[in-house]
């Protein structure tokens, strides 16, 4: 989980989201009483640099409650559990995150369409233990980018991984795909679905149409309605 930072009086400190309790989390960005101003929210990059919080259409901060309650049911989740890749994380942490989490959805999301998915390989695979009602999706940058832990760093370790998690498929960096063709028969002939990710997504419904071909499940963009012309 990236830092999220706030300046006041033209200083800026740092904190992670996970360190927020939740009305410090909710006292930034738009406020939801009228005239009441939130702190500022600024965002630092994995380079260090740290940028305005820019959006087209800004609103008060949620809790994953009132997204369920608020939002049209019909409109499905992708829960994506986040966490900090510079952070090694106990396991009984994870389950105390996790079990927060589900709690909240068995509680709230009623008959919505839902799957999970995360970076992190032992969230995953915990949360698919956890509870077996909902698909469970391990997040990849399919060999994009290089981590210490080996599970994350292609899209066959990602394969094993759900396959040895019994978890439901794969979204991978798009990129990663079309470096590496020739695991998509791969991980579909083990009946895991494979999604994908990325701005080419985004620039390029020739892209989204090749993946098409090639057998990708899905694809996730930015402006659907543009993509999907």
């Amino acid at each position: 989980m990236g830092i999220e930072s706030s300046r006041e009086d033209s200083i800026v400190m740092e904190k992670r989201v996970t360190e927020l309790s939740l009305s410090e989390f909710l006292c930034y960005g738009p406020q939801k009483e009228v005239g009441k101003e939130g702190k500022p929210l600024l965002r630092k990059s994995k380079d260090g640099n740290i940028t305005e919080w820019n959006v087209e259409t800004d609103d008060s901060l949620c809790t994953l409650q009132e997204a369920f309650e608020q939002v049209e049911p019909s409109l499905g989740f992708n829960i994506e559990l986040k966490f900090d890749d510079s952070v090694l994380y106990q396991q009984d942490y994870l389950i105390h995150v996790l079990q927060a989490i589900l709690d909240v959805v068995f509680g709230y999301a009623k008959d919505r369409s839902i799957i999970f998915s995360s970076f992190q390989p032992d969230a995953v695979l915990l949360v698919k233990k956890l509870q077996d009602k909902y698909p469970v999706y391990f997040l990849t940058n399919g060999g994009t980018e290089i981590f210490l832990d080996v599970r994350r760093n292609s899209l066959e370790e990602a394969m094993k991984l759900c396959l040895e998690g019994g978890l439901n498929g794969i979204v991978s960096e798009v990129k990663g795909v079309f470096r590496n063709p020739g695991a998509v028969p791969k991980i579909k002939d083990h009946n895991l679905s494979l999604l994908t990710y990325g701005k080419l997504n985004n620039v390029s419904d020739e892209a989204v149409y090749i993946q098409h071909l090639m057998g990708i499940d899905g694809v996730i963009v930015d402006l659907v309605q543009e993509i999907s012309l």
